[in-house]
């Protein structure tokens, strides 16, 4: 049930949702993200749970291929793929049919968050020149580690692994509990904890193979909530009574 709109608050001023929705979530992510970084945690958690040193193999290779590889690697890209071209397709026909047009704002949110979430990870991921695991001399490479706030020697080839291109499309599944938020908590909230268990798994299947670093999906993951928080407040957002809301503008209704 979508919760009721208040006069005593305005649309850009509910303190409880942005609470819950932005500070909190953020306050969390960068105070988890700073951890890692500080403790240098990333090198230990891939030996733990991903890296054999001694048979000089990731856990995701190798018989793991087909799981990690194969699964959730290429076969996981395409969920994210098929359901934006659905949500595409959803948006054109509602301008041609009649039962589709009261999803079109719905459907246009749904397609622009997954383009929007998986483009701007992957852009980022090119410019932050960060190297994948696999490419460190520690994990079979022939790399020196250089963390992410550090100097990167210019000698060094480029690297394009952070933040998480693949994770990213696993967690731009939160678009579905943004969609659903207003009209049915309960589903999005199940929405919800399927995006984030389908993400996780994407994040564990790329960090098994040596593609990814934990901080590298968790960055991913933040990034990707922060996208579809803007275009949630933008585009589906109900304003309270006596507003209009409009893409890009919020104005009070003329008495």
């Amino acid at each position: 049930m979508s919760r009721p709109p208040s006069d005593s608050v305005t649309f850009f001023h509910d303190r409880e949702f942005w609470r819950s929705h932005l500070v909190l979530p953020a306050a969390c992510m960068m105070l988890l993200f700073a951890l890692v970084e500080i403790f240098r945690l990333d090198r230990p958690i891939a030996h733990a749970l991903y890296y054999d040193a001694a048979a000089q193999r990731w856990l995701g290779t190798g018989a793991g291929d087909w799981w990690a590889h194969q699964l959730i690697h290429e076969g996981g890209r395409w969920l994210a793929r098929l359901l934006g071209v659905a949500a595409l397709f959803a948006w054109l026909g509602s301008f041609f049919v009649e039962r589709l047009k009261k999803w079109r704002r719905t459907s246009g949110f749904i397609f622009a968050a997954l383009a929007l979430s998986v483009g701007i990870v992957g852009l980022m991921k090119l410019i932050t020149n960060v190297d994948c695991p696999w490419d460190l001399s520690e994990f079979g490479g022939d790399r020196p580690y250089v963390g992410l706030f550090e100097h990167r020697p210019a000698s060094l080839p480029r690297g394009e692994c952070f933040p998480g291109a693949h994770a990213s499309s696993g967690f731009a599944l939160v678009c579905f509990y943004f969609a659903l938020r207003d009209r049915s908590r309960r589903m999005a909230l199940w929405a919800l904890a399927a995006a984030c268990a389908i993400g996780a798994m994407f994040s564990i299947g790329q960090e098994a193979r040596g593609a990814h670093f934990f901080s590298h999906d968790l960055a991913s993951a933040g990034i990707v909530w922060l996208i579809q928080l803007g275009l949630y407040a933008w585009l589906l957002r109900p304003a309270p009574s006596g507003l209009v809301v409009r893409p890009g503008l919020v104005a009070a209704q003329s008495s």
